[in-house]
């Protein structure tokens, strides 16, 4: 019954659901696109360091367990309120699994393999695009997804710095003690998350079967 009138709730206010369902659909696509431009770059350009892939592996791994609700507490009195602070706070939350993925995409890549391409003659980009980036796409992939579905939670959160999105909903129904309201954001957000979960993990072992 509960289910039914949060679904009635959004054919009486299409609006207002799809206002908030497309700003959280945006915050997450905005906030992953930045962090794959920062994450993999840098974590090509540390992998093959020990000192580098040392240091970048504890940052991000001391970045992933602080929660996520934190991060956009710490972000508010610095940036302030809104979708900036919210897109910025998002970022720091998606860079660290996508940087140890790729990080991990890399170093496991069979020496052997690194060894016949300087064998070959091929320079350090040509082994960058063709051996090392084709083979490290997987583990990449599997960086995205976990992102992708940290975003898709963590974005509910920006609510409480101004983000808006599905939080709202969630905030709403929390503070009027509503639960059709509460599910009106909370059902997408769990419907979004498992959607991401299947396709990026489609592809992921799609893409690990032909490497």
């Amino acid at each position: 019954m509960i289910v039914i009138e949060a679904f009635q709730w959004i054919l009486d206010n299409p609006g207002n659901f799809f206002s908030a369902f497309n700003r959280h659909v945006l915050m997450c696509a905005i906030s992953l696109g930045i962090a794959l431009v920062i994450a993999i770059p840098l974590g090509f350009l540390v992998a093959r360091s020990r000192r580098g892939s040392f240091i970048a592996i504890n940052i991000a791994g001391s970045l992933r367990s602080i929660p996520s609700l934190a991060i956009l507490s710490a972000a508010m009195p610095i940036l302030g309120i809104g979708l900036l602070p919210s897109i910025i706070a998002l970022v720091v939350l998606a860079v660290p699994p996508l940087l140890l993925s790729t990080i991990v995409g890399i170093r496991e890549i069979e020496p052997s393999i690194l060894d016949a391409a300087n064998g070959m003659g091929m320079g350090r980009g040509d082994i960058l695009w063709q051996i090392e980036a084709p083979l490290s796409v997987p583990s990449i992939l599997s960086g995205i997804r976990t992102s992708a579905i940290q975003l898709i939670g963590g974005a509910a959160l920006a609510s409480f710095i101004g983000g808006g999105g599905l939080g709202d909903f969630i905030n709403a129904g929390i503070a009027i003690m509503n639960m059709p309201r509460l599910l009106v954001g909370a059902l997408p957000i769990a419907l979004l998350a498992i959607l991401a979960e299947l396709l990026l993990g489609r592809l992921e072992r799609s893409l690990t079967q032909r490497r």
